[in-house]
């Protein structure tokens, strides 16, 4: 699999298998039921979930169970010795709570009690849980519906399901700890999301902030502080693979084919420089710029681009399309994620859809609401299926990966994989798929590139994002539905009215007939920013997990209620779960803040 980028260590899941510890006879007789609870829950999460970089998520068991607290230190000494980033306590039995439960503030946490009659884990867990919330530590309880024989030591879907989706969000919370988000230029165009607030980074996501002024990018050309060799394989690939599509530009505003030439150089040199400033790249110490090489330990990024660099500089949207897609002239790899218009909270969003997929995250300008009378009216085509309650036209000029051609497949449907699902065919596909069109003069007065794609329909999206409220800080809105592919006609009449030269997703939310999800336009009217980030999947459900691990309230989503885990405290606070959300979210505040 791929090479790690980042100076931090992926985080493993520690397995704590705790006990009843009266011995001389009790605690004997549960050692082997209770450490095969543990060895089950291990398996079930090192062979069903990856790291970003395709590796299996490693789990690291106590080294004995826990009846005490004595022994709890030990497996908080091996723990913090490992690296383990995420918590999860296992038991068949009673066990003396606040003696053996983990008491790591920052560390997610999840309890799992066997649903037996023999020594009900149930009583345990009911207990701990109470625990937990005494002490202010939130902790998701996992306790199977059907009781299971002590033997048994299968684990039962549902409780299969809930370990799943606390050990993903678990780690994407782990994996943000101590990375940075990189702001490559300042605020764009006046976009709030692109007045990068630290406070929310440090104190919601333990991330910290790196800043670099968009002139970097210009000294490291002029200077030659890039990796040449790798200059001229990227350069050969992107003039074999990646096709020129149309130029929007009136003749006379047209770039010559000499200076069309100059802007691809240009632009794969960005590519390059913009992954050296993220990650590093032991090369440049090679050539002598051991600063240089060392990166900003990035996880995620934003390029201001406009307009201080756009109208002089060719634009950032090549550049931010293949950073953001699972392939480039290397091959497949794992995406990158960098934000246009540098927007650090659709940014932040995108890295949470990657985090909890490790696939290539859409970027994309929540653009138009079209109603189904007004397609009818502008194009004389009736909608139907999906599109019969109307549509959402996402479209952006920048960052949204090649990925959203949806020109890979599973089970012969359009989707959006793992870099180690890829195939050289579908890479083909999705740059075959794709043009690369001179910039649009209007926007953009220095020239470059712009990607234009058509997503393919019927790929299950949620389209998500975050944004910060003086006076109550971050909240999380969530759509999950799914594309939608109009007839060539209909398409380019609506998408004629904006900019033709860049990459077209029709979304079709998934309608409750409820709040902001009554009707289409509803959505597009509570959203709450001009950005989105749309991931692949209906992921709504582990992006509620991750928010309330997190502290970030969800204002506004259409998951079911039965699909819905949050940690258990949270049922301290009202009867009305979304209020409840918010209330606890407030009273324990967020996870790093002082």
């Amino acid at each position: 699999m791929a090479e790690k980028r980042l100076f931090n260590a992926f985080p493993k899941v520690g397995i704590r298998p705790t006990i009843d510890g009266r011995q001389r006879g009790v605690r004997e007789s549960l050692e082997e039921q209770t450490m095969n609870m543990a060895k089950s829950a291990a398996r079930l999460i090192s062979e069903n979930l990856r790291y970003p970089n395709g590796d299996p998520v490693e789990c690291v068991i106590a080294d004995r169970t826990i009846g005490g607290v004595a022994e709890s230190a030990m497996c908080a000494r091996k723990f913090a010795d490992q690296g383990v980033g995420v918590s999860l306590t296992v038991t068949p039995c009673w066990c003396y709570g606040t003696e053996t439960m983990d008491m790591d503030p920052f560390i997610p946490k999840a309890v799992w009690g066997f649903n037996g009659t023999e020594r009900p884990g149930a009583v345990y867990l009911a207990a701990v849980l109470a625990g937990y919330s005494q002490k202010g530590l939130p902790a998701f309880g996992i306790y199977g519906r059907e009781v299971q024989d002590a033997d048994d030591t299968s684990v039962p879907s549902d409780v299969r399901a809930k370990i799943l989706s606390f050990a993903r969000a678990g780690l994407a919370v782990s994996m943000m700890r101590g990375t940075s988000y990189l702001s490559m230029g300042s605020v764009s165009m006046g976009i709030a999301g692109s007045i990068v607030n630290d406070s929310f980074f440090q104190d919601y996501l333990g991330m910290r902030n790196e800043y670099i002024d968009m002139s970097e990018f210009i000294r490291r050309i002029d200077e030659e502080i890039y990796d040449k060799e790798e200059f001229e394989k990227a350069l050969a690939w992107t003039k074999k693979f990646c096709k020129t599509g149309q130029d929007p530009n009136p003749a006379d505003q047209q770039r010559s084919p000499e200076q069309k030439e100059q802007d691809w150089e240009f632009v794969v040199k960005m590519c390059l420089i913009a992954k050296d400033l993220m990650n590093g790249n032991p090369r440049l110490a090679e050539l002598g710029f051991g600063e240089e090489a060392m990166g900003h330990n990035a996880l995620v990024a934003g390029f201001q681009g406009q307009r201080q660099w756009t109208d002089h500089f060719p634009n950032g949207d090549f550049m931010e399309t293949i950073l953001n897609t699972s392939f480039d002239w290397n091959g497949p790899r794992q995406p990158y994620i960098v934000a246009t218009e540098n927007d650090s909270l659709n940014g932040a969003a995108m890295l949470f859809g990657h985090l909890l997929t490790n696939t290539a995250q859409i970027f994309s300008d929540v653009r138009t609401y079209w109603s189904p009378e007004a397609i009818e009216r502008v194009t004389g085509q009736k909608m139907s299926g999906a599109a019969a309650g109307g549509l959402i036209h996402l479209i952006n000029s920048g960052s949204t990966c090649l990925d959203g051609t949806g020109e890979q497949l599973k089970d012969g449907k359009p989707a959006i994989k793992p870099f180690w699902e890829i195939d050289e065919d579908e890479v083909q596909a999705c740059l075959a798929a794709t043009e690369f069109c001179p910039a649009d003069a209007g926007y953009f007065r220095g020239g470059g590139y712009s990607t234009d794609f058509l997503t393919r329909g019927g790929m299950p999206v949620t389209m998500f994002r975050i944004n910060i409220v003086k006076g109550l800080g971050p909240v999380l809105q969530i759509a999950e539905g799914e594309t939608v592919r109009l007839s060539d006609d209909v398409h380019r009449t609506l998408d004629d009215r904006t900019n033709p030269t860049w990459p077209t997703t029709w979304f079709a939310p998934r309608l409750t007939g409820q709040g902001a999800f009554r009707d289409v336009y509803q959505v597009m009217a509570n959203w709450g920013a001009n950005h989105g980030a749309i991931s692949y999947g209906h992921i709504g459900a582990d992006l509620i997990t991750l928010a309330s691990m997190l502290r970030i309230p969800v204002c506004m989503h259409n998951v079911d209620e039965e699909r819905i885990f949050r940690p258990s405290s949270w049922n301290a606070f009202g009867m009305e779960k979304e209020g409840a959300d918010y209330r606890a979210c407030g009273n324990f505040g967020s996870l790093y803040g002082v």
